[in-house]
Parts: C-alpha cells; structure tokens; sequence
C-alpha cells in the first residue's frame, strides 16, 4: 500500500513539473503574440492620427491630433515593453523550472 501512495505522489509531481513547463512555453507564445498585435496596433493609430493631421483645417486641431498621436504611440510603446520585461520574466522561470526537473 505504502509504495502505491509513493508512486501516486512521484506521478502527481512528475505531471507538475510538465505542466509547469508548458505552461511557460505557452506563456512566452501568447507574450510573443501580444507584443506581435500591440505593434500592428500601434501602426494602425500611427496612421489613423497621420490621416486626422493631414485632413484637420485649423492648427489647433493640427496640434491636438500631433498631441494625441505621440501621447497614443507613448502609450502604446510603454505596453510593449510591459510585455518584453514579462517575456524575460516567463524565460528566466522557465530555466528554473527546467532546472529543477533536472534535479529531480
């Protein structure tokens, strides 16, 4: 009875440490992807607020669309990387992960 309960633990642990590592690896994937749609974005507004400056009549509104165009690419540059640093960070837990299952 006791070897059976050891050997329940060691696949529950075993199952664990997988886990652990898929669940990295799909988590610098769907970073990858959202850095990836947060830079398409950012083309898109890019162009957006080119396109209210070009047709805008009066300076004011000229101003204010050139405002908001840096202040959205600010924003958008400040997500991205958000998203790099929380790249790195899935990295290094992944190495550590890794590492552990090797020393197990």
């Amino acid at each position: 009875m006791r070897t059976k309960t050891l050997t329940t633990v060691f696949l529950i642990e075993f199952i664990k440490k997988i886990m652990s590592v898929e669940y990295y690896r799909k988590r610098l994937i769907d970073l990858r992807s959202a850095v990836a749609k947060e830079r398409e974005a950012k083309k898109k507004d890019n162009a957006h607020y080119a396109d209210l400056v070009k047709r805008a009549t009066s300076t004011t509104s000229k101003a204010s669309y050139r405002k908001q165009k840096i202040d959205r690419a600010a924003s958008h540059d400040r997500r991205i990387e958000s998203l790099k640093r929380e790249i790195e960070n899935a990295k290094a837990s992944l190495a550590r992960e890794r590492a552990a299952a090797k020393r197990k």
